[in-house]
């Protein structure tokens, strides 16, 4: 969820901005927290930055002198991208689906790795399903 300071009071208030796919995740993963379950958390959290990830811009690559960077609080910031519900949808696909090549990988060798990997793909896949 994001948030905004009031220009007046300058208490900081949410915006709702999240799709129900994100709320749904930040929601489990407030409840893994309460729980301390530390398995669900490291994939929920891991899930949240893959889709902030999939905001971000490439950033212009410029070399030059130091006189020529620019200065301030902010100058360098960079709008982010808005992802659609579908393309949220597909990043979390992507990580589900590394997951369980993770516990494909890993089922001879490191058989409890491999057992996590696969719920943790079935936690997200069951939050992906669920329905608000």
């Amino acid at each position: 969820m994001r948030v905004r300071a009031r220009r007046r009071t300058g208490r900081v208030e949410p915006v709702t901005t999240d799709s129900p796919l994100r709320s749904r995740l930040r929601r489990a993963l407030l409840e893994a927290r309460r729980a301390r379950d530390a398995e669900t958390v490291s994939t929920l959290r891991t899930a949240l930055a893959a889709l902030e990830n999939a905001e971000a811009v490439p950033a212009e690559a410029t070399a030059g002198a130091l006189e020529d960077a620019p200065i301030g609080v902010g100058a360098t910031e960079a709008p982010r991208r808005v992802l659609s519900d579908a393309d949220e949808v597909a990043v979390l696909d992507a990580e589900i689906a590394s997951l369980r090549e993770a516990g494909r990988a890993y089922a001879c060798s490191v058989p409890e790795r491999a057992a996590a990997a696969r719920q943790a793909a079935g936690r997200l896949s069951r939050l992906r399903d669920e329905q608000d």
